[in-house]
């Protein structure tokens, strides 16, 4: 089976039956067999974003053969993982409650074979926005940018059954094909560092598809996901870390509940140390997601300060892989003031709110890198989110990319789309499967990396 096949099982699932496959894997643990991913996608005839819906087609053979072959070899079947991640949909045991996807080795898989795949399958839809990147300064290849990507990618529960965006076609919603939406989308800007939000379809899709193409990740569900309110949904949404296992090592994990008020709180985050094994510094990244809806300012800066106060703490810890030389901070690039930082995520907060400016003011000296776009370098884009829902139209920016100042350049930013390009429906639509922008960055260290390294 050739790579962007292989990756065709994985992407390709039928949640009715949970069928299963050992494609393009192999297990670390005997035993464990490998779930694919979802059904097989359906094409659409290219029309402008303002035009009707497009007709549908049939699924391209090769495509539709690989779903055949993972029904055949494990129709009968249950998927662990799957099973751990639903658990709280279902009162039967799990057979092993204790399942890490990372136990899994995958194949690797060409990138660019699996983007000319996607394009494949999205052929007769409208194209995807296209962005350029805006450079902000000259750099080096000696600098070694880092790329992060930061999006909420909009749940798939959500999308179909809560969110009410009453523009949008239903079928553009249908996950058969705005999957392929998703990882066109990745696959496209390629970043080394990868911070999603509402992400209900993790187990089935995003890691293994993602780890096939060389990224390592971690997961944090929300606790009472509004996702498990909709009929024959996928699990709980959270929050998705990626990073690239070939340029980083990871030294720490951490999972944290946001608190507000003395009380634990539905909105989570996700906190990896990393070390960068071309240069040998160390950073934190962090992805987060912060309580929606108007009215609830006072409690999002609530979350946003116990978040920083957690940030504070783990970006001032010392690890064993950190090593302990006498010269260990200038070594790691890092400074009197911890370990530098990079957090992402969709604060639901307007640069207006109080959450902003607390990120702002941090003692953990913090800047937004979408600021660069604007001429002055102070101002964020009008917008990261556009919608419309039956309470009206609406058109925010929501979405960030913190850095911390003393240890980062950003070398370049990912446009933000023009209203003519988003079009009259807004998002989600034909051409684009979210809510929210995705926002891209290229980020470089101050400091050069240490000699001896």
């Amino acid at each position: 089976m050739f790579p962007a096949r292989r990756c065709s099982s994985l992407l390709h699932r039928d949640l009715t039956a949970l069928c299963l496959s050992s494609l393009g894997t192999h297990p670390k643990k005997s035993g464990m067999p490998k779930e694919s991913s979802l059904k097989s996608s359906r094409h659409c005839r290219y029309n402008r974003v303002h035009h009707p819906p497009p007709p549908r087609s049939n699924s391209s053979p090769v495509l539709l053969g690989s779903l055949q072959a993972v029904c055949q070899m494990g129709s009968s079947s249950s998927s662990r993982l799957f099973s751990t991640l639903t658990q709280t949909l279902s009162s039967a045991p799990l057979a092993d409650p204790h399942v890490d996807p990372e136990d899994y080795e995958y194949e690797p898989v060409d990138p660019d074979a699996l983007l000319r795949e996607c394009e494949e399958v999205l052929r007769n839809r409208p194209p995807r926005l296209h962005r350029d990147f805006i450079r902000t300064r000259d750099s080096s290849l000696q600098n070694s940018p880092i790329r992060i990507m930061q999006w909420n990618i909009l749940a798939q529960a959500l999308g179909e059954g809560k969110d009410g965006f009453v523009r949008c076609p239903m079928e553009a919603l249908n996950w058969s094909q705005r999957k392929y939406l998703i990882l066109e989308e990745i696959l496209t800007y390629r970043p080394d560092v990868l911070c999603l939000q509402e992400v209900d379809h993790y187990f089935d899709t995003f890691q293994p598809v993602l780890a096939s193409l060389g990224y390592q990740s971690s997961f944090c569900p929300k606790p009472c996901s509004p996702c498990l309110d909709v009929h024959n949904n996928n699990g709980p949404d959270g929050c998705a870390l990626f990073f690239s296992r070939h340029r980083f090592q990871l030294l720490h994990t951490t999972h944290l509940r946001l608190s507000a008020m003395m009380l634990k709180t539905n909105q989570v985050a996700i906190v990896v140390t990393l070390r960068c094994m071309l240069t040998g510094q160390v950073f934190c990244m962090a992805v987060t997601h912060l309580k929606a809806r108007s009215g609830w300012e006072a409690f999002r800066s609530a979350q946003g300060a116990h978040l920083l106060q957690q940030l504070r703490d783990i970006t001032t810890q010392y690890y064993p892989e950190m090593g302990q030389e006498e010269d260990n901070r200038t070594r790691v690039g890092e400074s009197e003031e911890g370990i530098p930082l990079v957090v992402c995520g969709d604060f639901n907060a307007e640069p207006s709110e109080e959450v902003y400016r607390r990120f702002m003011t941090s003692p953990l000296r913090l800047d937004s890198a979408y600021k660069c776009l604007s001429e002055d370098g102070t101002t964020e884009p009008p917008y990261t989110s556009w919608k419309i829902r039956p309470s009206g139209e609406s058109c925010s920016t929501l979405d960030y990319i913190w850095y911390s100042e003393r240890a980062f350049h950003v070398d370049t930013v990912l446009r933000i789309p023009s209203e003519e390009q988003i079009g009259p429906d807004r998002l989600p639509s034909y051409h684009y499967p979210s809510d929210h922008l995705s926002l891209v960055c290229d980020l470089s260290f101050n400091q050069q990396p240490h000699r001896l390294m």
